[in-house]
């Protein structure tokens, strides 16, 4: 979501103003962020600067004195679904803002699909946030607007020139693709848990980012809502929904069904990344300290 500076939380206003905010998954007017949500998306590299979708290279961030992120490293291959998990407070949602460059590192460089973002004011960074989709952990419905309002918010901001029922037929589209149905009218607060993250989807993929980042896409929901966000990022996964996508999460069975690769954030930095297998046969203790739940 395009945030001001002075909001780094991201989150729309509580009231669910009605000139909400920007969407981190929206794109600017006439930009390729206006490709179809149902659209193949072009081959990686194709048009594009060649390298990694995000890296993050040395990175620190503290807030009131207090480290979070001690040096971090990470790279996020272009095509691929990568996850970070880590406990409560480790700083993952931390890491998934400073990508969505909603925050800045105190020291170290982030680029992200091609572009620097470390020195960039908040008006150079608002057209690769228009490349971007953020899911976040609450979903973050404007609370006063409608499902259909609240999908298609970023296409009116940033397609403007789509006509309506494209942009209605885009809308549907999308709430069919994460498996909700005439549900147009209703309001946020009259949805579920997971009906509310399948809305939060949905509005990210709006307008085709290359990038999607998640922010604990599972917390918060019952088993069966769990498994059944777990399947719907698995299937837009191997449709194609975006090029990659960041995620970040505390729970294992789904990092280990929807991702490429798996990073484990310890005391600020990655302590391990590789294949879900890969990580589960770590040789480094702290890491299968937290993957038997004795350490976050």
């Amino acid at each position: 979501m395009t945030t001001s500076a002075s909001d780094p939380s991201g989150r729309p206003p509580a009231g669910g103003s009605p000139r909400p905010r920007p969407e981190a998954g929206a794109a600017a007017p006439g930009g390729d962020g206006a490709r179809a949500p149902d659209q193949p998306r072009a081959a990686a590299g194709a048009g594009r600067p060649a390298g990694p979708a995000v890296s993050l290279e040395g990175v620190w961030k503290a807030f009131d004195d207090a480290p979070v992120l001690r040096g971090l490293d990470l790279t996020v291959p272009r095509g691929s679904t990568v996850t970070v998990m880590g406990g409560s407070g480790s700083g993952k949602t931390v890491l998934l803002r400073l990508t969505a460059g909603l925050i800045k590192p105190d020291r170290g460089r982030i680029r992200v699909l091609g572009v620097d973002t470390t020195p960039l004011r908040e008006e150079a960074l608002l057209p690769l946030r228009c490349r971007m989709g953020f899911v976040f952990q609450g979903a973050a419905l404007f609370d006063s607007l409608t499902v259909y309002e609240n999908v298609a918010y970023p296409l009116r901001e940033h397609a403007a020139e789509l006509p309506e029922p494209e942009v209605g037929g885009r809308v549907h589209r999308l709430l069919e693709r994460v498996g909700l149905r005439d549900v147009d009218a209703k309001l946020p607060a009259e949805l579920s848990g997971g009906m509310r993250k399948r809305v939060g989807i949905a509005r990210a993929l709006a307008l085709g980012p290359e990038l999607v980042l998640y922010d604990e896409p599972t917390a918060g929901l019952d088993p069966t809502n769990a498994r059944l966000i777990t399947e719907l990022i698995g299937t837009l996964k191997a449709e194609g929904a975006s090029e990659t996508a960041m995620i970040v999460t505390h729970d294992l069975e789904f990092a280990r069904a929807v991702s490429d690769l798996i990073a484990v954030l310890i005391a600020g930095r990655i302590a391990d990344i590789g294949s879900p297998d890969a990580v589960l046969r770590s040789a480094r203790d702290e890491v299968q300290a937290f993957l038997a739940g004795r350490a976050g």
